[in-house]
């Protein structure tokens, strides 16, 4: 059975274009998702479809209401039985990352909601028991943009989602390390060459090398997924 991806937000057409183009679109044409996009200003009772008021205390902003929250996630998951893991983008949230993106791939389904303005009422959080996810220590102008995110690196993890040539076991933060270094045609480029190990067509040496160049990577670049990486090793030699 396909992943179900429900994405609740004040502005669904945001989400066109980027479920429309590339991997989450193979995906979908492949029958291995499939997105169900809620605009939730369409569960808002008043005359002027309000979602969102002045915060109780004073401040600035305004505050999404907890009414119109509940009454969207709660309608949309009754559309199907599978329970919905769901997720409130904030940047509050625990840190989104591989380790997680692949947990999420292996759920059912997943409820997004992408709140905007200054945040959500408090009572949202503590009602629904959402997990609560951050794309990064910065404040955007909504959900959405993280959203799309999270979506996007947990569809390509589906199996099938990828073709061979775009296989996911070797990227970026699969084990823990950087990707090594990628060369193409032309062999010499402003007087940069490829490096010789990988046109000699020894799989073994290219492997060794391309190994030792994502320990090198990491080491420089990321020196937090360093020390993960070597207390990980370190643990298991135990």
């Amino acid at each position: 059975m396909s992943l179900r991806v429900d994405i609740l937000t004040l502005f669904p057409e945001m989400f066109s274009p980027v479920l429309g183009t590339s991997i989450p679109k193979r995906a979908a044409e492949k029958g291995l998702v499939e997105y169900r996009l809620t605009n939730i200003r369409e569960f808002a009772t008043d005359a002027h479809k309000s979602v969102d008021d002045k915060p109780f205390g004073g401040g600035p902003g305004m505050v999404m209401m907890a009414p119109v929250v509940f009454e969207a996630v709660e309608t949309v998951e009754k559309q199907d039985a599978r329970p919905a893991t769901r997720i409130v983008l904030s940047p509050q949230g625990r840190p989104f990352d591989q380790k997680l993106a692949e947990a999420l791939s292996k759920h059912p389904r997943l409820l997004l909601i992408a709140g905007h303005y200054e945040g959500f009422d408090e009572r949202i959080i503590d009602g629904l028991r959402p997990l609560e996810v951050s794309v990064g220590d910065y404040i955007l102008s909504g959900g959405e943009l993280a959203a799309m995110v999270v979506v996007d690196a947990v569809v390509r993890l589906l199996p099938g989602a990828l073709g061979a040539e775009e296989g996911a076991a070797d990227e970026t933060f699969a084990s823990g390390l950087l990707e090594h270094p990628q060369y193409t045609r032309p062999r010499e480029f402003r007087g940069m060459t490829v490096p010789e190990v990988l046109l000699g067509g020894n799989h073994g040496s290219i492997a060794a090398w391309r190994y030792e160049q994502r320990k090198i990577r990491t080491k420089l670049r990321r020196p937090d997924l360093w020390r993960a990486y070597e207390n990980r090793k370190d643990k298991a030699d135990e």
